[in-house]
C-alpha cells in the first residue's frame, strides 16, 4: 500500500493531470489543437528532435564510460580503497547538477574560464577558435556527462557484484578465452542491467531543466515548457501539458523498447 500511494500521489495523479490538460483549451473544452500546434510547430519539433539526440549521446557515452569505471573499481585484483573512494564522489557527482553544475562549467570552461584561459594563456589552444563551445549541443552533452556518468557507476556496479568468479574460473578451466567469457557469460549477463541502466539515464537527460536552462544556446523540451509555463504575457500552460505529454510518449517508447529487448536478452541467460 504505500508503495501504490506512492506511486498514485507522485506518478499517476501528475500524468493524469498532464494528459487532461493536453486535450483542453483556455475555456476548458476538449481540443486537439494544443497537440497539432506541437506536431507543425518546427520549433517545437526541432527541440523534441535535440532532446532525444543529446538524451541518446549522453546515455550511450556515459552509460559506456560508467559501465567501464564501475567494472575497474568492483573486479578482482583493484585496490579495496578505490570502491568507496568511487561510488563516495558518483553520489555526490550524479546530484551536483542544475544551476550550481552550470555555473561551475562556465567558470572553468567558459570564454574566460580558469582551465580556457591557461590552455589559451600556456598552450596557445583557443577551445572556441576552434569550434567548440560550451554552450551548444556537444557542450551541454560535456556537461550532462558529468552526472550521467557517476549515475551509471551508482546503478551498474551492484550488477557487477553479481558476476560470480566461479564463472570466470569455469570458463578459464574450460578453455575459454577472455573474449568468449564476455560474448557467452558476461555480457549477456550484464545486457538486461545495462540497458536498465541506459534507459535511466535516457530519461534522466531527457528531463533534465536547470543546467540547460543556465548555459542556453541549445532549444530543449523542458526549457520551453518552462519559458511558457513562466511568461508573463505569453504563458500557456495547456500548450506545455502538451509538450509534456510528448515527452512522457518519448519516455514510454523508450520503455517499451527496452521492455521488448530485456525479453530477449533474459532467453540469453537462462
Amino acid at each position: 500500500m504505500p508503495f501504490f500511494a506512492y506511486a498514485t500521489a507522485f506518478l499517476l495523479l501528475p500524468s493524469g493531470v498532464v494528459l487532461v490538460g493536453a486535450f483542453k483549451s483556455d475555456k476548458g473544452k476538449f481540443t486537439f489543437d494544443n497537440l497539432s500546434t506541437v506536431v507543425h510547430t518546427p520549433e517545437y519539433v526541432r527541440a523534441f528532435k535535440t532532446s532525444i539526440e543529446i538524451s541518446l549521446v549522453t546515455a550511450i557515452i556515459g552509460g559506456t564510460l560508467g559501465l567501464l569505471l564501475a567494472y575497474a573499481a568492483v573486479r578482482n585484483g583493484t585496490p579495496r580503497w578505490i570502491r568507496p573512494l568511487l561510488t563516495t564522489f558518483s553520489g555526490v557527482a550524479a546530484n551536483f547538477a542544475g544551476i550550481p553544475l552550470a555555473f561551475a562549467f562556465i567558470a572553468t570552461l567558459g570564454f574566460t574560464g580558469i582551465v580556457t584561459k591557461l590552455l589559451n594563456d600556456h598552450l596557445g589552444v583557443n577551445l572556441y577558435r576552434h569550434g567548440f563551445t560550451l554552450f551548444s549541443f556537444w557542450g551541454v552533452a560535456l556537461v550532462y556527462l558529468y552526472f550521467q556518468i557517476p549515475l551509471m557507476i551508482l546503478v551498474i556496479a551492484p550488477a557487477i557484484d553479481g558476476l560470480r568468479t566461479e564463472w570466470r574460473e569455469a570458463s578459464s578451466n574450460l578453455g575459454a578465452s577472455s573474449f568468449q567469457y564476455w560474448r557467452h557469460i558476461g555480457f549477456p549477463v550484464l545486457l538486461p542491467s545495462v540497458l536498465g541502466a541506459t534507459i535511466l539515464l535516457f530519461g534522466n537527460s531527457f528531463a533534465a531543466y536547470a543546467t540547460a536552462s543556465q548555459l542556453g544556446g541549445v532549444s530543449l523540451v523542458p526549457i520551453i515548457i518552462g519559458q511558457n509555463i513562466g511568461g508573463d504575457v505569453l504563458s500557456n500552460p495547456h500548450l506545455s501539458q502538451a509538450l509534456a505529454f510528448g515527452m512522457i510518449i518519448v519516455i514510454a517508447t523508450s520503455m517499451v523498447l527496452y521492455t521488448l529487448v530485456q525479453r530477449r536478452a533474459s532467453k540469453w541467460m537462462k
